[in-house]
């Protein structure tokens, strides 16, 4: 792999022989994943840093990208994580106050292969009608004859199947202390989390210990949590056995749970649901959700390429209590959230699949956060929050 050199030849192959030709983008080379589009026109640098994006290669629908450069302070996570990215204008030269360099250059610099100059409108269109798909993108010594490259995309493991939380998740536990008086003890497990969500919850009291994707219920119980929460990831969740299996002995266990994206998927399996690949899957910063128990439309940032499988209608029964459709998509009536109720008809755990932490994002759903302390809470002896503006 090599760095940056301008105007240099690349290839988009798809894994049904579709290519778009145009121009090498970060670095040169070659690189293959799952295709998928962005339809967000801001905040592609949280974007990049997502490790729900761990093997996709991000296809932006804006049309000019790179304007505000890249600074030091918007990432989520200690690297960018996509497999590849696909822009149709990269912008020439930054311009903002915060940038430290261009998006081009830090492309290059973590090594990441993406190809411009391509038309991305089309692209998109054609993933919309065929579905996600395997894809390469090949520039510099990486060219060779198209049926060759096809051969590669083609060998590719596929998303579905993947076990991925470990790959992104943290090695060893860290803590991140609360913010002012210290109200709560949560227990983080890290599924490709962004580094805004423990933030969000010190912000609002929490100590939260972020512990591995592996971690066994057992560490979970010694840290005496006085609740769970599931962060976003990538992969299949049909895939994440342990992970699934913790959750249901968080739940066996009576503590209170939170999930965001990945954590939203794992709930649902945990309760007895299935969960199925999307067609090609919600990713931007614009997608309308309704909130079923206020009635409230929000916009909200998702990256999810599967979802549960819940009647939207009426409860289920499960081991744990009673399971609810929370949310659901206005675009298509896909399952945006979760509630488990005892049979007294209290809260036990809640989740959503978008992501609240509003980055990059809009901040409509900051309020959930809130919601997780009146849960905690009612669970305890703290004091409810009643001022859901107060954090957003």
């Amino acid at each position: 792999m090599t760095t940056r050199t301008d105007r240099q030849p690349a290839l988009l192959v798809l894994e049904d022989g579709r290519t778009f030709a145009g121009d090498a983008y970060g670095a040169a080379g070659e690189t293959v994943g799952e295709a998928v589009f962005s339809t967000g026109m801001t905040g592609y640098q949280e974007t990049l840093t997502d490790p729900s994006y761990h093997r996709q290669v991000v296809v932006m629908t804006a049309p000019h990208v790179g304007n505000t450069g890249w600074n030091d302070e918007d990432d989520e996570s200690t690297r960018i994580w996509v497999s590849g990215y696909v822009v149709r204008d990269p912008a020439i030269r930054p311009s903002s106050w915060r940038s430290r360099r261009s998006l081009g250059d830090e492309l290059a610099t973590q090594g990441v292969v993406g190809i411009s100059g391509i038309d991305t409108r089309a692209l998109t269109r054609h993933l919309r009608e065929r579905g996600a798909m395997r894809v390469g993108i090949f520039s510099g010594d990486s060219l060779a004859g198209t049926e060759e490259l096809l051969q590669r995309v083609q060998d590719a493991p596929q998303m579905t199947g993947a076990a991925l939380a470990a790959e992104v998740a943290t090695a060893e536990p860290y803590v991140v202390e609360a913010k002012g008086e210290k109200r709560f003890t949560v227990a983080a497990i890290d599924l490709g989390i962004k580094s805004m969500t423990p933030e969000l919850m010190a912000q609002r009291g929490m100590e939260v210990h972020v512990l591995p994707a592996t971690t066994p219920f057992e560490r979970v119980r010694e840290i005496a949590p006085d609740g769970v929460f599931f962060s976003n990831g990538p992969g299949d969740p049909a895939a994440a056995t342990h992970e699934i299996e913790l959750l249901r002995e968080v739940l066996d266990a009576g503590i209170p749970y939170f999930g965001i994206c990945f954590g939203n998927q794992l709930f649902g399996r945990a309760l007895g649901f299935g969960t199925y690949k999307l067609k090609y899957g919600h990713r931007g910063i614009n997608q309308p959700v309704m909130d079923r128990s206020t009635g409230k439309v929000e916009v909200t940032a998702h990256n999810h390429g599967f979802a549960v499988d819940a009647p939207l209608d009426g409860a289920t029964d499960t081991p744990f209590g009673s399971a609810t459709v929370s949310h659901v998509c206005l675009n298509d009536d896909v399952v945006e959230g979760l509630e488990l109720r005892s049979p007294e008809g209290d809260l036990r755990a809640f989740s959503v699949q978008y992501h609240p932490e509003a980055a990059a994002g809009p901040h409509d759903a900051a309020y959930l956060f809130d919601r997780f302390v009146d849960l905690l809470s009612s669970s305890g002896d703290a004091t409810p929050t009643t001022d859901q503006e107060t954090h957003a």
